[in-house]
């Protein structure tokens, strides 16, 4: 069962006949942190889009991890979209960063979807844009600015969507989600610490 109030309020825009399909057809489930929702060589069984908590997509080379972005609330996941039209196999991890709501719409119907609704498009083209918009900033960020102001940036962002200060996060997290290593990312902590730009605890950083 879906929670069809929370449901028609965030995304009326799809309009009646979607919704009234979405509602019948997708299931609302709350997810502990840590759960794993897609996993990369996998099809894509269900789409997920996040109504409360915060889920992080990264995919992975080797033993290291590259975060590619976080879907928050009333946001999906632009990969397993892509997964779905074009019934291949997902190229990326999706994680639950904390306890989240997530509403599952099984693929199958999606993909019907964009055919027999083109309201829906609307739901993944401002996905597309969010996601474009954020590469070209980490492109910027890789060309333009060392790993220190990149870390810095990282934490700050951390800090923005989990609404959390101390931000919960080991040096390998940080290391993997920038993809570089764990000594260098523990060199810079102390470079900023030493410049009271943040304090580290036993098992997070405040930002100060």
């Amino acid at each position: 069962m879906t929670d069809n109030y929370s449901i028609e309020s965030k995304f009326g825009y799809l309009g009646k006949e979607l919704l009234t399909e979405l509602i019948e057809v997708s299931v609302v489930e709350t997810f502990p942190p840590n759960t794993e929702l897609v996993r990369e060589g996998q099809y894509v069984k269900f789409i997920p889009i996040v109504l409360n908590g915060l889920v992080k997509v990264y995919t992975q080379y080797e033993d290291k991890e590259l975060l590619l972005y976080y879907i928050m609330p009333e946001q999906s996941c632009i990969m397993s979209f892509s997964s779905c039209i074009n019934n291949d196999k997902s190229k990326i991890f999706a994680i639950t960063e904390e306890t989240s709501s997530v509403l599952l719409i099984p693929s199958d119907k999606v993909a019907k979807w964009v055919r027999d609704f083109p309201a829906i498009n609307m739901l993944f083209y401002r996905q597309y844009d969010l996601r474009y918009t954020e590469l070209l900033d980490t492109i910027h960020q890789l060309v333009y600015h060392k790993l220190d102001t990149r870390l810095l940036d990282y934490l700050k962002e951390k800090m923005k969507v989990t609404g959390k200060n101390p931000i919960k996060i080991s040096h390998r997290e940080l290391a993997n989600d920038l993809g570089t290593a764990r000594e260098v990312v523990s060199r810079i902590l102390k470079k900023l610490e030493g410049s009271y730009i943040l304090k580290q605890h036993h098992d997070s950083i405040e930002l100060l």
